[in-house]
């Protein structure tokens, strides 16, 4: 998709699965049941959507999946599939690693940076895209640095440590640019410092929802995960972005849809409805 001067491609990691209560909190699993049916063992298929932003020489990519770097307990627990992985979509698409110039981490769970990172022929931890710079939010960083026992399994070193070494780590304090006409918005809810990344153009507005509202099934207020540390702050923004979003007309991106992964959002009759956009 062309929006501005800019073109946005979904790029896909692959999916894996979640618990559905999990990702569901307090809601019923006769109502979520509809919306994201649970296999024998409760869980949910899950995508792992990372966006790709090319605008002039930059290739900006917001996330990274789940990335390799796990072992077969890992792949097991989660059911990850990735016929196709991040990279091989990336080369689908006519780009390779060294081409990345920026990564924006919406916060720093196993999930969402995995491919920060991946073991070179040596077996070594090097950054995968060696020629890009990394921004992550200061007080995220410091929370996967020193997690709570909680939070202690979402946050995995070896997708950050490497960077640090080489120097591409950046870290950003706060809500507010990170390239022109880019921003971290810091978000709360699902962790202290989770974040959206907004990209405004002069064609319009497109926004990486990350976990605030992770797939189309959680547009609803009351619709939280059980995986937010601040589930009734997550309840306060959201509807203030999605009101947002509606008003100005928004692309939404959403990571952890298997199925609709972007498009614009309305109201009728009191319900949210997406208009669908294939990226």
């Amino acid at each position: 998709m062309i929006l501005g001067d800019c073109e946005l491609h979904i790029i896909s990691d692959g999916n894996f699965k979640l618990d559905g209560g999990a990702m569901f909190g307090v809601v019923p699993k006769a109502l979520w049941h509809r919306l994201e049916p649970a296999d024998d063992n409760n869980q949910i298929q899950m995508g792992l959507n990372c966006l790709l932003i090319i605008r002039g020489a930059q290739r900006i990519l917001i996330d990274t999946g789940i990335g390799n770097k796990y072992d077969a307990k890992f792949a097991k627990i989660y059911a990850v599939q990735q016929p196709r992985n991040l990279l091989d979509n990336l080369h689908a698409k006519g780009f390779e690693p060294a081409d990345i110039t920026h990564v924006i981490m919406s916060h720093m769970h196993f999930d969402h940076i995995g491919w920060n990172t991946r073991a070179n022929e040596n077996g070594e931890i090097v950054p995968t895209f060696r020629n890009a710079t990394y921004f992550a939010q200061n007080g995220e960083f410091e929370t996967a640095q020193n997690p709570d026992p909680r939070s202690k399994a979402s946050y995995l070193p070896d997708n950050w440590q490497a960077l640090q070494r080489t120097g591409q780590l950046e870290l950003l304090n706060g809500t507010g640019e990170v390239l022109p006409g880019i921003e971290s918005v810091i978000t709360g809810g699902h962790t202290e410092f989770h974040t959206i990344v907004k990209l405004t153009t002069p064609a319009g507005v497109a926004v990486f929802l990350a976990d605030l509202v992770p797939t189309p099934s959680h547009l609803k207020t009351p619709y939280v995960m059980g995986y937010d540390l601040f589930p009734k702050q997550t309840m306060d923004v959201k509807p203030k972005v999605l009101r947002q979003a509606i008003d100005e007309h928004w692309l939404l991106i959403f990571e952890h849809s298997a199925r609709v992964t972007s498009g614009y959002l309305c109201e009728k009759n009191g319900a949210y409805v997406l208009e669908e956009v294939e990226l």
